[in-house]
């Protein structure tokens, strides 16, 4: 394959914000306004940083480095019986520019590195993406009970799987670090920032609690 110069690129998505998309395009806006057409997401992708490399296969070496460092962060289904790997990865932006910074000093390229600035427009867009799914969680309360996730049961936040929290005995509610919380209080807590729908940055066994909870039904 003939090698040219392109860009990997992060993007983010308020419609998952426990996600970044990691890939490579010649012309990454191009690429986003493509990704932008379709009608699967309620909310656009946007342009978070771009790292200018001379091969298209630059972006697949990056995927096995961060597979190798950490398996558990792309995101991996099974739809009918066909496993999908995808270029989604549950690591906040800020920690997967690191990624790529980290790339750029070892090849001496840190010129190549861009960090594009947040648009009032997308920061408009989180804020609204947050307060729907902050509306649903409060209008339907995660069950661990419902979801079959027993008391004692580990749960790990989705942007550091050493971060992790018990089920308490009530299974409404986890402890962390002595401390009782609900999902979304600890969410805010890890976060920085409220209001937080709480399942979206929990998984267990893996799972995003979110998924359990619409795979199941509640």
């Amino acid at each position: 394959m003939e090698n040219r110069e392109g860009y990997i690129y992060i993007l983010t998505n308020p419609s998952f914000p426990p996600y970044v998309k990691i890939g490579y395009a010649d012309d990454v806006d191009r690429r986003v306004r493509e990704l932008n057409r379709t009608e699967c997401t309620p909310f656009g992708f946007r342009v978070y940083a771009t790292y200018k490399v001379n091969s298209r296969l630059k972006d697949k070496n990056l995927h096995a480095l961060i597979d190798l460092l950490n398996p558990s962060l792309r995101s991996v289904d099974n739809i009918d019986g066909a496993v999908r790997t995808r270029e989604f990865y549950a690591i906040s932006p800020e920690d997967a520019f690191k990624v790529l910074h980290a790339v750029a000093s070892i090849n001496g390229l840190e010129s190549n590195l861009e960090l594009r600035e947040k648009s009032p427009d997308a920061a408009k867009e989180e804020a609204a993406a947050e307060k729907i799914e902050v509306m649903h969680d409060r209008a339907k309360p995660f069950s661990f009970a419902k979801a079959g996730i027993p008391q004692g049961a580990i749960i790990t936040y989705i942007a550091d799987e050493t971060i992790t929290a018990t089920v308490c005995a009530d299974l409404k509610h986890v402890e962390y670090e002595g401390q009782v919380y609900s999902l979304s209080s600890l969410a805010d807590k890890l976060r920085g920032k409220s209001p937080s729908a709480g399942p979206r940055y929990f998984m267990y066994n893996g799972k995003e609690l979110n998924q359990i909870r619409d795979e199941i039904g509640f």
